[in-house]
């Protein structure tokens, strides 16, 4: 089966006396089952890379969760330790990726830090420990050493009708696994709101008047992809996105020559 290659981002951690760029396995293999592609790790070099090549290469790209915060600097918020750990060297290339990855038409899918990423790329903020907001629902992942019970589906959001997410699960109410502590404030421009929480938090945006697929959820498709429809639902509508612009690529080449 034709994998076609998409840009997956990573974290940069210290390990064993090494500086790594990662991604966690979770994003991996739901990238390989549920969307059919071939994911291609892109390290955290900010402008150092070549983003143009990277994009004319791939066909989609992946923004992952991570337990990094986007740095408040980047959206004129305050930085405090509380708040972090932060991440700089991947805020230098998730960013400038977004926004060039839209610009260009390739399918993004951002996931949880991904989605706060690609609203402070297009222009937006966030705000930080949500939970403790007059109003609002505790989004964090309950307290548990066990990865099912962190990341079970309990969460209902409500998709909104007519949006791109309502053509992938239909308009109306799922269930989720959210678990964050900080969530989209002001929204950026370029976006609308694809699915809010009981309490008006936003759980998915999407990029107005955009020339791919280009998502973003704040919940973790990528933690139940082998058994949960919904979340193999998103992987599917991202893979087939990639494979529509994979063949317009090679249509264009073929037409070219």
């Amino acid at each position: 089966m034709h994998q076609p290659l998409v840009a997956i981002s990573t974290d940069v951690r210290q390990f064993d006396n090494y500086t790594w760029h990662a991604a966690p396995q979770q994003y991996l293999e739901a990238a390989i089952t549920g969307a059919g592609v071939f994911p291609l790790l892109v390290p955290s070099f900010g402008d150092r890379l070549d983003f143009d090549e990277l994009l004319s290469s791939v066909d989609g790209v992946m923004v992952t969760g991570s337990k990094s915060n986007v740095h408040p600097s980047l959206y004129g918020g305050d930085a405090s330790e509380a708040n972090g750990p932060y991440d700089p060297a991947r805020d230098a290339t998730t960013l400038p990726l977004i926004r060039r990855a839209i610009e260009r038409g390739v399918p993004l899918l951002a996931i949880c830090r991904g989605i706060q990423e690609m609203n402070v790329a297009l222009g937006g903020t966030l705000g930080t420990e949500i939970q403790e907001r007059e109003g609002s629902l505790d989004h964090r992942a309950p307290v548990s050493d066990k990865q099912d019970e962190r990341f079970a589906i309990h969460q209902t959001i409500s998709i909104k009708p007519d949006s791109c997410l309502a053509g992938v699960f239909g308009a109306g109410d799922i269930k989720v696994n959210s678990l964050h502590r900080q969530a989209i404030d002001r929204l950026g421009p370029k976006l609308q709101i694809e699915a809010v929480a009981g309490d008006g938090t936003v759980e998915a945006v999407s990029v107005r008047d955009a020339r791919a697929f280009a998502v973003g959820v704040q919940w973790h498709p990528e933690y139940w992809v082998k058994s949960d429809s919904n979340s193999v639902k998103i992987f599917r509508a991202f893979g087939d996105a990639v494979r529509l612009h994979a063949a317009a690529k090679a249509g264009a080449r073929a037409a070219a020559e």
